[in-house]
């Protein structure tokens, strides 16, 4: 009898050991998911509280089945640190002094100036009320719905300038034009600028190649425009899964340019257009690199001589911006941004990017292979290569910037017209965010 007890006993000890096992292989293999989860809570409620003075971070967490483990705590110093059930997979993003929050360790940067917001015409200048602007937003906001509908639209924030002035804008509850965004994507249009504005000072050219040290290889033969227009021919992976190259760059690596950069070519160079937050974000190292700067560059450049002084770009651990992603601004000064554009770069009578630069960036190439639809220098396009229109409810000048979760700046330039619309609308199609039939709207308008 003891024979067999000691026999069970070790059978079961056995089963137990392969649960063990079982158990710890599931989570290690599950481990990068589970980060991206992690570092995104994380980063999401350090932000929010530091450069948004939001305190409620669960309600920009989309919709997601690991989202009800997440337990996430704020330190005094503005610490965020989120794991699952409080024990694995932790993540910690700390706030860094004027330039919001950094995922892992910070890197020391310098103090930020005071922006001149006399430089900025766009932020305080409203003109009258227009009742068919207010419509129009009215229904980007969804008040023709119910309110769980319109609530589920997630808009956030309208800004409409025409010639220059605000001509409507309108903030949902809990927010207003104080208010700092995050753009997501919409940070790559704004790198474009980081680019032209370099260019205009004679620091790079679209055809600069020998990019990295490490590129020693085909990759040596990689431009700058190529980062630009996204046909660099690195592997790449923009879809947010398990072990995918973005998830791994935002979440799990402290140079984010530098992991970006080690990818082999999949692709002859110029070949194959692929939508890729690595390629932005080694444009910006090597832009950087080039003006003998870092971070800071982004304010002498551009936001000083703009007054922006909402806008805040996030750094990775070695202090670079994460140029792809992390750029937050109030709404006016996306709307700011978007103006600059429409100007082809001239911002209260200076040049701030070469002429033509607009022209140039919001023109299409073709490529063999392209998973991007109407894109040019980082910007989104309305008019494709063959002419056809990507939206033929808008103007085919019509181009924009375009950000995760529903973020827009639309420039019209037959309509001189330029259109911001922020939220958190995660899962909902373009053709159902309503930003396409508000700029329709608007063109119709103006023309009427």
């Amino acid at each position: 009898m003891a024979t067999r007890r000691r026999w069970v006993l070790r059978v079961l000890l056995g089963l137990l050991g392969l649960i063990v096992v079982a158990v710890v292989g599931a989570y290690w293999y599950a481990r990068p998911l589970l980060l991206t989860g992690t570092g995104y809570a994380a980063h999401n409620a350090c932000a929010l509280d530091e450069l948004a003075g939001r305190t409620n971070p669960a309600t920009d967490l989309p919709p997601n089945p690991l989202v009800p483990y997440l337990r996430t705590s704020m330190d005094e110093d503005g610490t965020a640190t989120t794991s699952i059930f409080g024990l694995l997979a932790r993540q910690s993003a700390s706030p860094v002094a004027g330039y919001g929050c950094t995922l892992g360790e910070p890197a020391e940067l310098p103090e930020r100036p005071a922006a001149d917001v006399t430089r900025n015409p766009i932020s305080d200048q409203t003109g009258e009320p227009d009742p068919v602007v207010q419509e129009a937003i009215s229904r980007a906001f969804g008040d023709d719905l119910g309110a769980d509908e319109g609530d589920a639209l997630g808009t956030r924030a309208i800004v409409v300038v025409r010639a220059g002035t605000i001509v409507g804008e309108r903030y949902a509850d809990g927010f207003d034009e104080h208010t700092r965004q995050l753009g997501w994507s919409m940070s790559k249009s704004v790198a474009n600028f980081i680019t032209g504005r370099l260019v205009q000072e004679g620091t790079v050219s679209l055809d600069d190649a020998g990019l990295r040290a490490e590129w020693t290889d085909e990759r040596v033969d990689i431009t700058i425009e190529d980062l630009l227009r996204m046909r660099p021919g690195l592997d790449w992976d923009e879809t947010y899964d398990l072990g995918t190259p973005i998830t791994e760059m935002l979440y799990l690596s402290g140079d984010m340019a530098g992991f970006a950069a080690d990818r082999p070519l999949s692709d002859p160079i110029g070949q194959h257009q692929q939508y890729s937050s690595g390629s932005t974000n080694i444009l910006c190292s090597v832009l950087l690199e080039k003006a003998g700067g870092g971070v800071e560059l982004t304010d002498s450049l551009l936001f000083g001589p703009m007054g922006l002084s909402s806008a805040v770009w996030e750094t990775d651990e070695t202090g670079t911006p994460v140029c792809s992603s992390y750029l937050w601004a109030t709404p006016r000064d996306w709307a700011a941004l978007g103006q600059l554009a429409l100007d082809d770069g001239v911002w209260n009578g200076e040049r701030l990017l070469p002429e033509g630069w607009m022209a140039e960036s919001t023109t299409p190439e073709s490529a063999p292979k392209s998973d991007a639809d109407a894109y040019g220098m980082s910007w989104w396009l309305n008019t494709r290569v063959d002419g056809t229109l990507r939206f033929p409810e808008l103007p085919a000048d019509a181009y924009w910037m375009s950000g995760h979760d529903g973020q827009r700046v639309y420039v019209v330039p037959s309509a001189d017209l330029v259109v911001v619309r922020m939220g958190f609308s995660p899962g909902i199609e373009v053709g159902d965010l309503r930003s396409n039939e508000l700029v329709a709207a608007l063109v119709e308008s103006a023309d009427g």
